[in-house]
């Protein structure tokens, strides 16, 4: 979370997997290397600006920070690792500043963008496109922009960027478009595909679901994956609370017909939320394949609520991908709901934030994961003036360094009023 626009993750300090922070002088050493020189893992947080200078080219802030930033090697056959970034505006700061920022940040770590997601107004998409084009150039990656409004009315609540140094990507065109990046780390063929979306915006919308599934095979095909390979998703629908369910069978119909080669359905998140495309949808979504029996992705259950499946929803709590030298796990959106499906503490933010927040802490606990390894988060609420408690709740806990955007979106029932979906890393060979 931030306060006055500034990110908490501070005072130039690093945060590395569970141990406290340290204050960065005149070592970078994000990099670490074994006997042979290969890469092996690393997670951590840490502050960049332009600031004070740190070995290595990296700015890292003796003050307020720009990013809260997660970095890891996943992969000890090349010496390419993923970044993943989360920025929020500082004060006072524009969109084209935003994004000046954040390259020269993927300039100083050497890394390329392979997906990035906005949560701001579609009033703004057209300047933060322009914006994005004057800095990047052309933008050689798919771009998911959802009107998740900034919970303090600034244009932009924030970006987030999952990136890649030290090897090539590949890119997925569909109609003259870029919607898709391929690699490889972590000794497993990967897919990031984002801003997808149906090609007739005046169809029903069951029928714009089924052509946005369709759309996301098709592209899935050009890179030889298949959407039995798909471990996340993320589903932005406008109006969510008037056809969630009408969503919900379309996806179920499809799932239903395929074998996931995790053994379960994706992990996901699906919140309400306009699009730049104009379409009832948008969608993003994450593909692996490993290369071997090294890299394995499995479900993985909540000790505190029920399967999604049980009432409905088609995906998993969350899915784990294990690789030779760490595992991710991956948290679906989750929200304040009961073991048996029903909605818990109606009308009460602070707990459907408390409990939310137990669910996500016992399905960390339960892979041996705690909330200083997340290396992305996002915070939703129905009321943007409810961040605040969020804000609060995190305090308490002395947690104010969690790379977590905060955003206006519906949740995915009228009486929640708070999700949070969550990513962590952890190294060490499984």
């Amino acid at each position: 979370m931030a306060k006055n626009g500034e990110w908490l993750c501070s005072r130039g300090t690093f945060i590395l997997s569970s141990l406290k922070s340290l204050k960065i002088k005149s070592c970078f050493g994000f990099f670490v290397t074994d006997a042979a020189g290969l890469s092996s893992e690393l997670a951590m947080l840490f502050s960049i600006s332009p600031g004070s200078e740190a070995k290595g080219g990296l700015n890292v802030s003796n003050g307020s920070s720009s990013f809260a930033t997660t970095m890891a090697a996943p992969n000890r056959d090349s010496r390419c690792f993923e970044t993943f970034i989360s920025a929020e505006p500082l004060a006072g700061e524009g969109i084209l500043e935003l994004f000046t920022r954040l390259s020269v940040t993927l300039n100083e770590l050497e890394a390329s963008i392979v997906h990035l997601m906005v949560f701001g107004s579609i009033d703004a998409a057209a300047a933060g496109t322009e914006a994005m084009r004057r800095v990047f150039g052309r933008l050689d990656w798919p771009v998911t922009w959802v009107e998740g409004a900034a919970c303090d009315g600034r244009p932009i609540a924030g970006v987030q960027v999952f990136a890649l140094s030290g090897g090539p990507i590949e890119h997925i065109e569909l109609d003259g478009q870029v919607m898709g990046s391929t690699f490889v780390s972590g000794a497993a063929r990967q897919c990031v595909l984002g801003g997808l979306g149906p090609g007739h915006l005046f169809r029903p919308r069951a029928q714009q679901t089924q052509e946005t599934l369709e759309r996301l095979q098709h592209a899935l095909g050009q890179a030889q994956f298949e959407l039995a390979d798909v471990v996340r998703t993320w589903f932005f629908l406008d109006g969510m609370f008037s056809w969630y369910d009408e969503f919900n069978r379309e996806r179920t119909r499809l799932y239903s017909r395929v074998k996931f080669r995790s053994g379960s359905v994706p992990a996901s998140t699906g919140v309400g939320g306009r699009n730049l495309g104009g379409g009832a949808l948008t969608a993003a979504a994450w593909a692996i394949a490993p290369l071997n029996s090294t890299t394995r992705a499995k479900e993985v259950p909540s000790p505190l609520q029920c399967p999604a499946p049980a009432y409905g929803s088609s995906f998993s709590r969350g899915m784990e991908i294990s690789t030779p030298t760490g595992r991710r796990l991956l948290i679906s959106g989750t929200a304040s709901i009961a073991l048996g499906g029903q909605t818990a503490w109606r009308g009460d933010i602070r707990k459907q934030i408390a409990l939310t927040m137990e669910v996500v802490e016992s399905i960390l606990r339960s892979r041996g994961f705690d909330l200083s390894e997340l290396t992305r988060a996002t915070a939703y609420f129905k009321h943007r003036s409810d961040a605040g408690f969020f804000t609060d709740w995190c305090a308490a806990r002395h947690l104010d360094s969690l790379p977590v955007v905060a955003a206006q979106c519906e949740v995915c029932r009228e009486e929640l009023l708070f999700e949070l979906e969550a990513d962590a890393w952890r190294g060490g060979a499984f």
